[in-house]
């Protein structure tokens, strides 16, 4: 079933250059980037917070259903794909414009049972002019539904490993005001969701994965990922890249995330 979505929403953002040294830090970069230097690819995701009182969170802590973000009348929200398409550089420390709109809003029945979708578009511009389109698709399914575990390919031509830990978990979620208590709650986590732990974050694990195909492609122009099983904080995982393709392997080559790019 589908309803109609025209919904949006406009945001403006200086672009803090300190915020974006913090990013760099936060990863284990040296901060470098000056204004008017080019933000690497998904950067924009510690920009154009809407923050929003306690009062208006839900148990999660992530912004309470029924405001932008519809409410599908399932407990369980998750960011579970994306895709970008790169019209032009993003520069640090330039003012720019990001207007969301709600492009489609699909109902459902799984084989664990109801789920919802919502796509989002996300349109950003700077100097006037477009430099970045992505597309969010969120899911919504009901309690201790996390679906099947896939297995991920060892044929990778490049691949890097990385680690994580609480702490980069939670400077992550500080620098995107990302609320969702199972990336900094182990008991939430534990005992509400039902993992075994803190969960990496999907965006972090995307911004990683596209900074690996930026260096095999040395320009990217789409990106195109779909998160496929949680990592917990305490796991390695391992970026892989094939001929266009990329996808994060986990523990006993479980297949976290995988993408496309050009």
């Amino acid at each position: 079933m589908h309803d109609q979505a025209t919904r949006s929403q406009t945001q403006t953002d200086p672009f803090d250059i300190a915020r974006a040294h913090a990013l760099q830090a936060t990863l284990g970069e040296t901060p470098s980037l000056q204004t008017g230097d080019l933000l690497p690819p998904f950067a924009h995701h510690i920009y154009f917070w809407d923050p929003q009182p306690p009062s208006q969170l839900g148990l999660d802590g992530h912004p309470a259903k029924g405001g932008f973000i519809p409410d599908l009348g399932l407990p369980r929200r998750m960011w579970a794909a994306g895709r970008l398409t790169f019209h032009r550089p993003l520069l640090a420390g330039i003012r720019a414009e990001h207007t969301s709109t709600i492009e489609a809003i699909t109902r459902k029945q799984g084989r664990s049972g109801p789920l919802g979708f919502v796509t989002i578009r996300h349109d950003i511009k700077q100097r006037n002019a477009l430099a970045l389109t992505e597309w969010q698709d969120l899911v919504y399914r009901a309690d201790g539904l996390h679906g099947d575990t896939p297995t991920a390919p060892t044929d990778e031509t490049h691949r890097e490993d990385v680690r994580f830990d609480s702490t980069t978990l939670f400077r992550y979620s500080a620098l995107t005001f990302n609320g969702h208590r199972i990336h900094y709650d182990a008991d939430y986590a534990r005992q509400i969701e039902g993992y075994d732990g803190l969960v990496v974050h999907g965006p972090l694990l995307a911004h990683l994965l596209m900074g690996f195909a930026q260096r095999q492609l040395a320009t990217l122009t789409q990106f195109s990922y779909r998160a496929t099983a949680p990592l917990l904080h305490h796991e390695m995982a391992t970026l892989c890249w094939k001929n266009g393709q990329g996808w994060v392997r986990g523990p006993d080559n479980r297949q976290c995330m995988i993408a496309e790019a050009r």
